[in-house]
């Protein structure tokens, strides 16, 4: 999604389980495989090619009553929509992110659906920033140790990007106790987060990011700051990490421009395994409001 809002293109990251990331391992859960396309259609190919488990999967999304290419150009109906366009913990939201959220939920709501001003009260959890920072953490401790056993010796922090580098040791600092703490914490977070869909929700649109495109090398590694990036992205990815931790599908479309003609992407988010509706109300807005002739231009 955000490598897609940034480049005018379509992310989608699907439900966790749904395309099997052996043999590798990832009992967080936070991460999932697919890739960028330039139409609704491309990405709804894609995912019918490679979803499906692995043997030994811990998480196995529930199968699709149909091809996902399908879902492409079917009926969507009325469907009951939330906004949110801002950061509940009060972080600044560009202008421009802000209004492709809001101009997104008034084409959908031209196109018949309802949207009002609603989002899972989860996430105003002030709590989640660091927890998820945490797990995180931990993933770059476990990334290390596997890139140890693949070199075969200790790897160094030659071999590792300076940020990755210190979240892993944020990460080998801490105890047991702590990582099942987050554990516990990201699973109460995923409940109630999807509570908001159980109560009669169809679909969250927010904007992708919280800031327009950044100028290129922005987050380069500083030797001198190595946490810098991390402390970038936390400003700046207010929108996406929730539904990793959820694992729940979202989408990203190339549906804003900056009066520079960067791109602006807009979130869709939909209830665990729905990726069906996901696509079908992509493929409505794509219709709706065609991007692909749209090419941005590279600013230093």
């Amino acid at each position: 999604r955000i490598p897609a809002s940034c480049n005018g293109l379509v992310g989608l990251k699907p439900s966790r389980g749904r395309i099997s990331m052996a043999p590798l391992g990832d009992e967080a859960g936070f991460s999932v495989q697919l890739a960028v396309t330039h139409t609704v259609a491309d990405t709804a190919a894609l995912l019918d090619a490679v979803h499906g488990p692995g043997v030994g999967d811990g998480v196995v999304a529930p199968p699709p009553e149909r091809p996902f290419i399908q879902e492409v150009g079917a009926s969507v109906g009325s469907l009951r929509i939330g906004l949110l366009d801002h950061d509940p913990h009060g972080v600044h939201v560009d202008v421009e992110c802000r209004d492709a959220a809001r101009n997104t939920a008034k084409l959908l709501e031209s196109l018949g659906h309802h949207v009002e001003e609603s989002w899972p009260d989860a996430l105003n959890d002030a709590s989640f920033p660091p927890r998820f920072g945490a797990m995180w953490a931990t993933t770059q401790a476990v990334s290390r140790d596997s890139l140890s056993a693949l070199l075969g010796r200790p790897a160094t922090k030659d071999d590792i990007e300076a940020v990755n580098w210190e979240q892993a040791e944020r990460a080998s600092k801490a105890s047991a106790l702590d990582y099942a703490k987050s554990v516990a914490a990201a699973a109460m977070f995923r409940r109630a987060v999807s509570q908001w869909w159980s109560d009669g929700f169809d679909l969250l649109v927010t904007p992708t990011l919280s800031r327009i495109p950044f100028p290129i090398g922005s987050f380069a590694n500083d030797p001198s700051d190595p946490l810098k990036p991390s402390r970038l992205a936390s400003e700046w990815v207010r929108f996406t990490a929730q539904f990793n931790m959820s694992g729940q599908p979202a989408i990203s479309l190339p549906l804003g421009r900056t009066a520079t003609g960067l791109p602006v992407g807009v979130q869709l988010v939909a209830a665990y395994g729905r990726e069906d509706l996901l696509l079908r109300v992509a493929a409505q807005l794509e219709s709706a409001a065609p991007w692909k002739s749209f090419s941005p231009t590279a600013l230093g």
